[in-house]
This record gives C-alpha cells, structure tokens and sequence, in this order.
C-alpha cells in the first residue's frame, strides 16, 4: 500500500470520493460498463481529472462502487442496533440488504468485466455479510427477540433466495411480506425480552 491510499483523505476529498461512488452506481447499474467516465464525473461534480486521481482504470472504479455499497450495507448494523430493538434492527437490515442485492444485480453487466480482467469484486462479500448477520443475530438472542439456534449462513441463504425471487422492483412489496416470514420464524420460541 503506498503511502498516499494509506493516509486518511481531506475531507473535501473524501466527500469527492463518495460523490464519484455514488454517481458510479447509479451510471452502471442504469447504463452497464460502457458508460463514459466523462459522465460519471459530470454527474458527480468533479473533473476527469479527479476521478482518475480516485480511479485510475474503469475497472477500478466499478470495483470500488460495488465495495462500498457492501461497506455500507455491514457498516449500518452499529447504527441500526443504536436506533431499533434488535429484532427490529434485523429486520430493517434485511431490507437494505434486498437493496443491496438489486443494486449488484443493476451492476451485474459492469462487474462482469472486472472479473474478466482478473478481479474479484465478491472476495470478502461473503465473509462481511455472514458477519454483520452474527452481530444482529447475537444482539436478538442476547435481547430474548431471536432464537439462539438461527445460524448466519442460514439466513444469508434465506436472504439471497428472497432477493433472487423479487428480483423485479414491483415485486419489492411482496420481499417484504416474506422477509415478515422470515423474522417469524426466528422470533418462534424465543425467550420474551
């Protein structure tokens, strides 16, 4: 790691960074890999210039925005437990995490080709969520709201078979309903908190 990825960035810097992130997103889950980067600069603000600064190959920068969507979707547990009962803080994790799962498959085209060039944008995917599970599943069963014998790698699995199913943006109403099954079933025969 060179010295400048290891330093903390300014903040304006920082908030450049985030601003090319979110406008990567958006410009490859709606348009795929081939969007220009003149554009996603456009849209975040800043010069080519910068983005490069940031990004220095297309692949780069696809890889970067799929990974902070993931750092986003394991960094809101803390939060999540902070404002909701345990219980509640799952289920609301649940759906960010069908958020997240329509926004990789948006990006699926794009991440495609970071994987031909030799990529692994999924490398620590699994790892990170199958953890940020365990947290909110310890917290409900340390709260009485969730049965201790629900393993994370279970749910993950629940999880990506309720997001696979609704795949469509209609269907997000009906994820919901089963998401509501699904923490049913992980309340059923918890001790009252």
């Amino acid at each position: 790691m060179s010295e400048t990825q290891a330093r903390p960035l300014r903040a304006d810097a920082q908030r450049n960074r985030d601003r090319l992130l979110d406008a990567a997103v958006t410009a490859f889950s709606a348009d795929g890999p081939d969007v220009t980067l003149e554009s996603i600069a456009k849209a975040a603000g800043v010069g080519i210039g910068t983005l490069y600064r940031n990004f220095p190959t297309r692949e780069a920068l696809i890889e970067a925005a799929y990974r902070n969507e993931l750092t986003r979707l394991c960094d809101a547990v803390d939060d999540l437990l902070r404002e909701l009962p345990a219980d509640a803080a799952l289920r609301a994790w649940m759906d960010r995490f069908i958020d997240y799962m329509a926004t990789k498959r948006g990006m699926a085209d794009a991440l495609r080709v970071v994987i031909a060039h030799g990529g692994n944008p999924f490398s620590e995917s699994r790892a990170m969520i199958t953890a940020a599970l365990a947290t909110l599943l310890r917290a409900g069963v340390e709260a009485g709201r969730i049965r201790p014998d629900v393993e994370p790698a279970d749910v993950f699995a629940g999880l990506g078979g309720v997001a696979m199913a609704v795949g469509e943006p209609a269907l997000r109403e009906q994820a919901g309903r089963v998401l509501d099954l699904l923490m049913d079933g992980m309340r059923f025969g918890a001790r009252s908190g």
